[in-house]
């Protein structure tokens, strides 16, 4: 492993550390994901316990990793730090070749204040990274005005364009209420945006990667299992780095298929029927599958196509039971055709 900081700005003293591992050789790839990190500390500071402790987690699972101190309240204010975290990811893609990393495939992790900005990079950064980790995040305007007035609250800015989220929390947080990581989900669910939440029992604040070592206060015994279940579903948002090569992302957690250039299986029922004629007779053995359950169960089958309006064709093609190498068969064939009718 190799590391290096670099300075993005000395007079606000603004670093990017980087932690890199080899590819090629034993290894059977070419390219390794990234994880940017982004301390908490309620932009008074840059924690060290949501540093390099986390960076070590995500190097464990093969990912290059840099940590980012950006811009604190004693250096300058917002949206300072947002142009920090957009200068990283400038520099991380500008050296995506040195650094054997897919510039695809950089994903954020953030905590407390630090998740706030990480939520803002999911929502509305020029830099969007391809899946965003949210640690105890601040979110709502109470918690973001007392940490520095003027900054964006983030659940009020989720689109179709936010990417794929991972919310973790603690039920008994006394200094970021539960509320901000519950309505910034809600907030994901009401625009259609892939997201996973982790509420734990208890844990309070600042639990990092909760390791025993690291945490100042008593959490869950759960609570540490947050780590390995956010690589976990980044393998299967993003694919799974083997020895080969990355994976195909998981279908079942593709963003919303509705809003992509093309179709997919990821798309609703109700999206998918205002398409032209070549795709209906695609989704013929579908269209067969539902007819079928209408009729067993004396419906109108037009009645419950609009009752199952919302589900993703991949649900109602494994709902009639059409097995997987025919809906990856559908899948890929629709991947060739434009959405003409993508949702603004």
């Amino acid at each position: 492993m190799k590391s290096e900081t670099i300075v993005l700005n000395e007079e606000r003293n603004v670093t990017l550390t980087v932690y890199t591992q080899e590819v090629d050789g034993e290894f059977g790839f070419g390219r390794r994901p990234a994880m940017l990190i982004l301390p908490g500390g309620g932009y008074a500071m840059c924690s060290d316990r949501e540093a390099d402790p986390v960076a070590m987690a995500y190097l464990r699972a093969g990912y290059q990793t840099m940590i980012l101190r950006y811009t604190v309240t004693s250096k300058g204010k917002w949206p300072l730090p947002l142009e920090d975290y957009e200068e990283a990811m400038t520099v991380i893609e500008s050296n995506a070749d040195k650094w054997n990393i897919d510039i695809s495939k950089i994903a954020a992790v953030g905590f407390s204040a630090g998740g706030h900005l990480c939520a803002c990079a999911a929502t509305v950064a020029k830099h969007r990274p391809a899946a965003a980790i949210l640690v105890y995040p601040a979110i709502l305007k109470e918690i973001c005005d007392l940490c520095q007035p003027g900054m964006p609250y983030p659940n009020e800015h989720v689109t179709s364009d936010t990417c794929p989220c991972f919310l973790v929390a603690a039920r008994d947080d006394r200094t970021v209420d539960i509320k901000n990581s519950l309505m910034m989900g809600l907030a994901l669910a009401e625009n259609g945006i892939p997201f996973e939440s982790h509420i734990y029992s208890y844990g309070g604040h600042g639990f990092s990667t909760a390791e025993d070592w690291i945490k100042q206060n008593g959490t869950s015994e759960r609570v540490p299992n947050w780590v390995d279940d956010s690589i976990g579903w980044l393998k299967e948002t993003l694919g799974t780095l083997t020895a080969k090569g990355f994976t195909e992302p998981n279908i079942a957690v593709s963003p919303n298929g509705d809003n992509a250039p093309v179709l997919s299986v990821a798309c609703s029922l109700r999206h998918i029927r205002r398409q032209s004629e070549e795709v209906q007779v695609l989704l013929k053995p579908m269209y067969d599958g539902i007819q079928a359950v209408a009729d067993a169960r004396g419906f109108s089958v037009e009645k419950l196509m609009e009752a199952v309006g919302n589900n993703t064709i991949r649900e109602l093609m494994e709902m009639v039971q059409l097995d997987a190498d025919t809906i990856y068969e559908i899948d890929r064939t629709l991947h060739g055709m434009v959405n003409n009718i993508a949702i603004s």
